[in-house]
């Protein structure tokens, strides 16, 4: 091989492994590939940007539900847990606990009369704004998450879509070059598939922060409706014993 050929074969190698890095795949892609590219990379950063968040939101609603819950079952007093805590709970099973003292305090001058009417009446208030404080403080956790899910379903197809309008590109170039060689169709093959990597990219973390993320809220729900009937079975016995 002559010396001028072979340094012309190393350099066509050279400038394709340039067209093949990540940046030359993005830079030599049209404009419908780009945008998807564009949109995938955006989507991929907003959901681990979620994923974050939503982490140290429930560490910190953990933390803050374990120390109320031991403060007040240590408490000889609820009314002075309310007081202590004040209308400013910090985490959803003291928003509950507040809400229920709340409606307890509002309604309490009601049971002088000693009708049994007025003691159920009380009660299902009671339950009532223990439940939608519990809904409330849920949608507020669980805000966004959905969009991890709607990543993980879409985002392959997207990337799908990228990959089918790369190839449809490759296929013209081919056709209008007639020249079927790898360095001519690796380029444009390489920039479809990078838009299927990319979407997989940013659906798979989703689908796994999705999981982990409604497993934990629905413990958590769980954690929330036992305390919700503790807390009213114990305002129950007060109603019972309340002259």
């Amino acid at each position: 091989m002559e010396p001028v050929q072979a340094v012309e074969i190393a350099g066509s190698v050279a400038a394709h492994a340039g067209h093949l890095s990540i940046v030359g795949l993005f830079l030599q892609a049209d404009i419908v590939v780009k945008s998807v590219m564009l949109m995938l990379v955006g989507a991929s950063v907003w959901s681990w940007a979620i994923m974050f968040n939503k982490v140290s939101l429930l560490r910190g609603i953990f933390k803050r539900s374990e120390k109320f819950e031991d403060a007040f079952w240590s408490t000889s007093s609820v009314d002075d847990l309310y007081t202590k805590i004040g209308q400013q709970p910090k985490d959803p099973k003291a928003a509950i606990f507040c809400a229920a003292m709340r409606e307890w305090e509002h309604s309490s001058h009601l049971l002088k009369d000693g009708d049994d009417s007025i003691k159920d009446n009380l009660h299902q208030r009671i339950d009532r704004v223990m439940r939608v404080t519990m809904t409330r403080e849920l949608e507020f956790i669980e805000r966004s998450i959905p969009y991890l899910a709607s990543v993980g379903s879409i985002s392959p197809f997207v990337g799908l879509f990228g990959t089918v309008w790369g190839i449809m590109n490759s296929f013209a170039g081919i056709a209008a070059s007639k020249n079927t060689s790898l360095a001519v169709v690796a380029p444009g093959i390489a920039e479809a598939l990078f838009a299927t990597a990319l979407g997989l990219v940013a659906a798979i973390p989703a689908v796994l922060a999705y999981n982990k993320l409604s497993n934990d809220i629905d413990r958590f729900a769980g954690q929330l409706e036992t305390f919700s009937d503790e807390l009213s079975a114990i305002l129950a016995r007060r109603l019972e014993t309340h002259k």
